[in-house]
């Protein structure tokens, strides 16, 4: 990173035709980078050319593409939608070609964390009971469920429960009852019901739904135990005798669930949802490379890391395949990028309509350029594994799991998919929760973590005012996990976030 001596830019690789503007120079008219001088107002966050820039020439940040001039940029000029957009361009897969071994840490000096280790063997963050729903009309009865435990005091002799949680969505009928939505829907169901962060589930149907509780036990070999329950409404007399009936089901749990202690346990154990939302010009900068250093920290220590939202790698992915342990893996991340290109045609939509309007107040202009700071929390490790939308992550490493870029609905699914723990970088502003799995939020600037100090963990800004390296960020960030990991509430958890954030993803007609 390359900063201007008036301490007004940052420059990312002195191959760009654009900088960073860190501080807001509207009104005034500075020497900006090499004897440029900005000829207009740039805000903060936002990119200026470095010098000319002609029509249709590519625009390039991180030293990769991030558009195409729409008509001529004057050095020092604000770069943005106004003349910057996204055209087709090849870009060079190259599969392998950068990927490395891992340098694991070595014997003895592998870190650990306080976590609950389950009677399969994996180990959990959190020890909460949960309440799933197979379809939007159980969600109602599922809350009193939940609500006669947390507001009533019946969890104050239970002090090792973290609390009894309900999962409520608006799906699970009007589906088809086959297909990539009804097998998102089921891969999302069966990685919730078997999360370590779980010490017990209560699965609620009304009972002539499209997804079948039967069907999903029978596919995942399951059946009632002391630790998993299901039932309907329907079968149980109604409403109010269903809720009486959980609430018993529920209680039976509870000894067991609280006599759960937290134990010594490799930091190999934990998995890590990477997540970026309200992302502004600073995110590629600051919060994004800096939690990349710490989930390469934590695949050295033999823990996993999961990056998705393959909407936001479009225009990066050529970055991730050069990264991939061999050419199947890479393969199938081109594969969900051709999806995912395919899906947005035939739904009326484009690649580009992310960024948000947020994001583009903040600095971002294409997707191009958000997916590249997007891509940077992956870190620098071989990519181990490409999966689909809640499936088992069964791979070490650093690995790619698809979905939208929706927030909750991506890490919903990566949740599902096993993640233990969530770190969410954010520039505009997040406030958002993930039980089963805390939730660790990063601010990409000072002024925005100021702003929302009670919502923010970990202020990540200080990278771009040259107080603290990435690196250096990155190990904060690592010990951060480490300490919620073991039970320090994050800022999201105190706040109670975490109830209204499960966001199954819906492919295909809602009939």
């Amino acid at each position: 990173m390359l900063e201007d001596s008036e301490n007004l830019t940052i420059r990312l690789s002195a191959d760009d035709n654009v900088v960073v503007a860190r501080q807001n120079i509207a009104g005034e008219t500075r020497v900006v980078s090499e004897g440029v001088t900005a000829v207009d107002g740039v805000p903060q966050g936002h990119k200026l050319a470095t010098k000319a820039i002609a029509a249709n020439e590519p625009v390039r940040k991180y030293n990769q593409i991030i558009g195409f001039a729409t008509r001529p940029i004057a050095a020092g000029e604000h770069v943005h939608e106004h003349n910057c957009a996204v055209q087709e361009f090849a870009r060079d897969y190259d599969f392998c070609a950068d990927v490395k071994p891992v340098p694991f840490v070595g014997d003895g000096a592998q870190r650990s964390f306080a976590g609950y280790r389950r009677a399969n063997g994996r180990v959990g963050t959190r020890n909460y009971i949960g309440v799933l729903t197979s379809v939007n009309c159980s969600a109602t009865v599922a809350r009193f469920i939940a609500d006669a435990f947390n507001r009533s005091g019946m969890l104050d002799d239970y002090p090792n429960i973290d609390g009894v949680v309900s999962f409520v969505h608006g799906t699970g009928c009007g589906m088809a009852s086959s297909g990539e939505g009804f097998e998102n829907f089921q891969r999302t169901l069966w990685g919730y019901a078997s999360h370590p962060n779980f010490a017990g589930i209560l699965m609620i149907g009304l009972g002539c739904e499209v997804f079948q509780i039967p069907r999903l036990m029978e596919t995942y070999g399951l059946s009632d135990t002391d630790s998993f329950q299901t039932m309907t409404i329907q079968a149980s007399g109604g409403t109010r005798k269903s809720i009486e009936a959980g609430v018993e089901r529920i209680k039976a749990m509870l000894p067991a669930a609280n006599a759960c202690k937290r134990v010594d346990a490799p930091a190999s154990e934990l998995t890590l949802a990477l997540q970026c939302g309200g992302s502004d010009g600073y995110s590629g900068i600051t919060a994004n490379p800096a939690l990349g250093a710490a989930a390469d920290l934590l695949v050295r220590n033999g823990g996993t890391a999961i990056l998705s939202e393959t909407p936001e790698i479009y225009g990066a992915e050529h970055l991730l395949t050069r990264r991939a342990v061999n050419r199947q893996v890479g393969e199938k991340l081109i594969e969900r990028i051709h999806w995912w290109e395919d899906y947005t045609r035939r739904n009326g939509g484009e690649m580009n309509n992310n960024p948000s309007p947020g994001n583009k107040l903040g600095g971002l202009t294409t997707i191009l350029e958000k997916s590249l700071g997007a891509a940077a929390k992956g870190g620098t490790m071989p990519l181990s594994g490409v999966y689909l939308y809640g499936e088992p992550i069964d791979t070490k490493g650093f690995v790619f799991m698809d979905s939208p870029g929706y927030d909750p609905c991506s890490i919903t699914g990566q949740v599902a998919s096993g993640a233990n723990v969530v770190c969410f970088t954010t520039g505009r502003g997040s406030v958002f929760g993930y039980k089963p799995s805390p939730s660790i939020k990063l601010a990409t600037n000072s002024l925005m973590y100021e702003n929302m100090s009670e919502d923010m963990d970990i202020n990540c800004g200080p990278i771009a005012e040259g107080a603290v390296s990435v690196e250096e960020k990155g190990a904060e960030i690592f010990e951060k996990i480490l300490a919620v990991a073991s039970g320090t509430p994050s800022k999201s958890e105190e706040l109670g976030f975490g109830d209204n954030e499960f966001v199954p993803w819906q492919i295909g007609a809602v009939m």
